[in-house]
Protein backbone atom coordinates (compact mmCIF):
# COMPACT_ATOMS: atom_id res chain seq x y z
CA UNK A 1 0.00 0.00 0.00
CA UNK A 2 1.18 3.38 -0.95
CA UNK A 3 1.17 5.10 2.74
CA UNK A 4 1.90 8.52 1.01
CA UNK A 5 -1.33 9.23 -0.97
CA UNK A 6 -3.96 11.52 -0.64
CA UNK A 7 -6.49 9.26 1.62
CA UNK A 8 -10.01 11.01 1.24
CA UNK A 9 -11.19 13.48 -1.44
CA UNK A 10 -12.12 17.21 -1.41
CA UNK A 11 -15.87 16.32 -0.95
CA UNK A 12 -14.58 15.18 2.57
CA UNK A 13 -14.15 18.59 3.76
CA UNK A 14 -17.98 19.44 2.97
CA UNK A 15 -19.21 22.25 5.33
CA UNK A 16 -22.14 20.12 7.13
CA UNK A 17 -19.91 16.78 7.69
CA UNK A 18 -16.71 18.36 8.50
CA UNK A 19 -17.13 21.70 9.80
CA UNK A 20 -18.35 21.19 13.99
CA UNK A 21 -17.94 23.39 16.52
CA UNK A 22 -15.74 21.83 18.02
CA UNK A 23 -13.00 21.99 14.74
CA UNK A 24 -13.84 25.76 14.32
CA UNK A 25 -12.43 25.71 18.05
CA UNK A 26 -9.23 24.47 17.12
CA UNK A 27 -8.88 26.74 14.14
CA UNK A 28 -9.36 29.92 16.23
CA UNK A 29 -6.46 28.20 18.66
CA UNK A 30 -4.26 27.70 15.39
CA UNK A 31 -4.82 31.16 14.00
CA UNK A 32 -4.23 32.28 17.58
CA UNK A 33 -0.45 30.46 17.61
CA UNK A 34 0.26 31.79 14.36
CA UNK A 35 -0.13 35.12 15.34
CA UNK A 36 1.85 35.10 18.50
CA UNK A 37 4.72 33.33 16.88
CA UNK A 38 5.62 36.98 15.49
CA UNK A 39 6.93 35.51 12.39
CA UNK A 40 6.40 36.69 8.73
CA UNK A 41 6.39 33.69 6.29
CA UNK A 42 4.03 30.98 7.26
CA UNK A 43 4.26 27.40 6.02
CA UNK A 44 1.12 24.76 6.88
CA UNK A 45 1.21 21.22 5.82
CA UNK A 46 -2.08 19.86 5.61
CA UNK A 47 -4.12 22.54 3.67
CA UNK A 48 -7.74 20.41 4.43
CA UNK A 49 -10.38 22.96 3.77
CA UNK A 50 -7.95 25.72 3.82
CA UNK A 51 -10.13 27.88 6.69
CA UNK A 52 -6.92 28.25 8.77
CA UNK A 53 -5.18 29.63 5.64
CA UNK A 54 -7.96 31.94 3.60
CA UNK A 55 -8.43 33.63 7.43
CA UNK A 56 -4.56 34.13 7.56
CA UNK A 57 -4.63 35.15 4.57
CA UNK A 58 -7.49 37.67 4.23
CA UNK A 59 -6.84 39.05 7.73
CA UNK A 60 -2.58 39.20 8.69
CA UNK A 61 0.14 40.78 6.97
CA UNK A 62 1.33 37.08 6.62
CA UNK A 63 2.74 35.53 4.17
CA UNK A 64 1.05 31.97 4.15
CA UNK A 65 2.04 29.07 1.99
CA UNK A 66 0.01 25.62 1.90
CA UNK A 67 1.21 22.17 1.14
CA UNK A 68 -0.83 18.97 0.54
CA UNK A 69 0.07 15.84 -1.08
CA UNK A 70 -3.58 15.93 -2.44
CA UNK A 71 -4.16 17.58 -5.72
CA UNK A 72 -8.05 18.10 -5.74
CA UNK A 73 -7.97 20.76 -2.02
CA UNK A 74 -6.09 23.76 -3.76
CA UNK A 75 -2.71 24.13 -1.45
CA UNK A 76 -0.18 26.22 -3.03
CA UNK A 77 2.21 23.18 -3.51
CA UNK A 78 2.06 19.28 -3.89
CA UNK A 79 4.21 17.81 -1.71
CA UNK A 80 5.00 14.76 0.96
CA UNK A 81 5.89 16.08 4.72
CA UNK A 82 8.15 13.29 5.20
CA UNK A 83 10.08 15.01 1.30
CA UNK A 84 9.51 18.85 1.58
CA UNK A 85 10.18 20.63 -1.32
CA UNK A 86 11.52 23.77 0.33
CA UNK A 87 15.31 24.74 1.06
CA UNK A 88 16.52 24.62 4.53
CA UNK A 89 14.51 27.61 6.86
CA UNK A 90 12.34 28.74 4.21
CA UNK A 91 9.18 29.55 6.60
CA UNK A 92 9.58 32.04 9.92
CA UNK A 93 6.76 29.45 11.61
CA UNK A 94 5.89 25.80 9.87
CA UNK A 95 2.11 24.41 10.98
CA UNK A 96 1.17 21.22 11.00
CA UNK A 97 -2.72 20.41 11.93
CA UNK A 98 -4.11 17.38 12.48
CA UNK A 99 -1.39 15.65 9.74
CA UNK A 100 1.75 13.66 11.70
CA UNK A 101 -1.12 10.44 12.73
CA UNK A 102 -1.72 10.12 8.97
CA UNK A 103 1.93 8.45 8.58
CA UNK A 104 2.64 5.42 10.55
CA UNK A 105 4.47 6.00 13.74
CA UNK A 106 7.72 4.88 12.18
CA UNK A 107 7.68 7.62 9.93
CA UNK A 108 7.33 10.77 12.62
CA UNK A 109 11.34 11.03 12.98
CA UNK A 110 11.52 11.85 9.20
CA UNK A 111 8.57 14.01 9.06
CA UNK A 112 9.70 15.78 12.59
CA UNK A 113 12.96 16.18 10.92
CA UNK A 114 11.73 17.58 7.51
CA UNK A 115 9.58 19.99 9.51
CA UNK A 116 12.39 21.56 11.64
CA UNK A 117 14.64 22.09 8.64
CA UNK A 118 12.28 24.38 7.17
CA UNK A 119 11.39 26.48 10.13
CA UNK A 120 13.34 29.41 11.35
CA UNK A 121 11.66 29.80 14.57
CA UNK A 122 8.71 28.06 15.42
CA UNK A 123 6.82 24.83 14.70
CA UNK A 124 3.32 24.58 15.45
CA UNK A 125 1.63 20.79 15.35
CA UNK A 126 -1.57 19.46 16.80
CA UNK A 127 -2.21 15.63 16.90
CA UNK A 128 -5.64 13.18 17.45
CA UNK A 129 -5.42 12.76 21.07
CA UNK A 130 -8.48 10.06 22.21
CA UNK A 131 -9.88 9.60 25.40
CA UNK A 132 -13.47 10.70 27.08
CA UNK A 133 -13.27 14.38 28.73
CA UNK A 134 -15.14 15.82 31.42
CA UNK A 135 -15.65 19.58 31.31
CA UNK A 136 -16.95 22.17 33.54
CA UNK A 137 -17.11 25.50 32.98
CA UNK A 138 -18.45 27.90 35.41
CA UNK A 139 -19.69 32.05 35.18
CA UNK A 140 -20.90 34.14 37.90
CA UNK A 141 -21.70 37.74 37.26
CA UNK A 142 -18.72 40.62 37.13
CA UNK A 143 -16.19 37.13 37.88
CA UNK A 144 -13.82 35.64 35.46
CA UNK A 145 -15.25 32.49 33.69
CA UNK A 146 -13.86 29.23 34.87
CA UNK A 147 -13.18 25.91 33.33
CA UNK A 148 -11.94 22.71 34.22
CA UNK A 149 -11.04 19.78 31.89
CA UNK A 150 -9.57 16.40 32.06
CA UNK A 151 -9.31 13.12 29.76
CA UNK A 152 -10.48 9.99 31.89
CA UNK A 153 -7.96 7.06 30.63
CA UNK A 154 -9.13 4.82 28.44
CA UNK A 155 -6.19 2.89 26.51
CA UNK A 156 -8.00 0.93 24.07
CA UNK A 157 -5.92 -0.67 21.06
CA UNK A 158 -5.86 1.99 17.61
CA UNK A 159 -7.15 0.43 14.85
CA UNK A 160 -6.35 1.66 10.90
CA UNK A 161 -9.71 3.38 10.09
CA UNK A 162 -8.23 4.53 6.62
CA UNK A 163 -7.29 8.15 7.88
CA UNK A 164 -5.42 7.61 11.16
CA UNK A 165 -2.42 5.37 11.69
CA UNK A 166 -2.40 6.28 15.57
CA UNK A 167 -4.00 8.30 18.43
CA UNK A 168 -1.97 9.70 21.62
CA UNK A 169 -4.42 8.52 24.42
CA UNK A 170 -4.54 4.61 21.98
CA UNK A 171 -2.67 1.78 23.83
CA UNK A 172 1.47 1.65 23.21
CA UNK A 173 0.72 5.69 22.35
CA UNK A 174 1.35 7.54 25.72
CA UNK A 175 1.93 11.13 25.15
CA UNK A 176 5.16 10.84 26.68
CA UNK A 177 6.25 8.96 23.82
CA UNK A 178 5.16 11.48 21.56
CA UNK A 179 7.48 13.92 23.49
CA UNK A 180 10.40 11.45 23.90
CA UNK A 181 10.46 12.08 19.80
CA UNK A 182 9.48 15.92 19.64
CA UNK A 183 12.59 16.42 22.24
CA UNK A 184 14.81 15.13 19.59
CA UNK A 185 14.40 17.55 17.49
CA UNK A 186 12.68 20.69 19.19
CA UNK A 187 12.36 22.24 22.74
CA UNK A 188 8.75 22.20 23.69
CA UNK A 189 7.86 25.53 24.67
CA UNK A 190 4.30 25.03 25.51
CA UNK A 191 1.31 22.24 24.88
CA UNK A 192 -2.02 22.46 25.42
CA UNK A 193 -5.51 20.82 25.02
CA UNK A 194 -8.43 23.56 23.92
CA UNK A 195 -10.79 23.59 26.33
CA UNK A 196 -13.69 23.36 23.58
CA UNK A 197 -12.18 20.88 21.56
CA UNK A 198 -10.67 17.75 23.90
CA UNK A 199 -9.83 15.73 21.04
CA UNK A 200 -6.98 17.74 19.71
CA UNK A 201 -3.22 18.04 21.69
CA UNK A 202 -1.37 21.37 20.14
CA UNK A 203 2.39 21.75 20.77
CA UNK A 204 4.53 24.86 20.35
CA UNK A 205 8.21 23.85 19.29
CA UNK A 206 10.85 25.58 18.53
CA UNK A 207 14.22 23.80 16.57
CA UNK A 208 16.76 22.60 18.39
CA UNK A 209 20.06 24.15 16.10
Amino acid sequence: MDIERKQVNSDAYHFERYCGIDRWSSYHYQIAEIVKARGKSVLEIGAGDNSTAAYVKGNTDLTYTTVDIADDVGADVIGSITKLPFENKSFDVVCAFEVLEHLPFEKLDTSLSELSRVARMKVIISVPHFGPPIKFRFKLPFLPQISFAWKIPLPLTHSWNGQHYWELGKRGYPVRRLREHLRRQFVIEKEFIPFENQYHHFFILTPRR
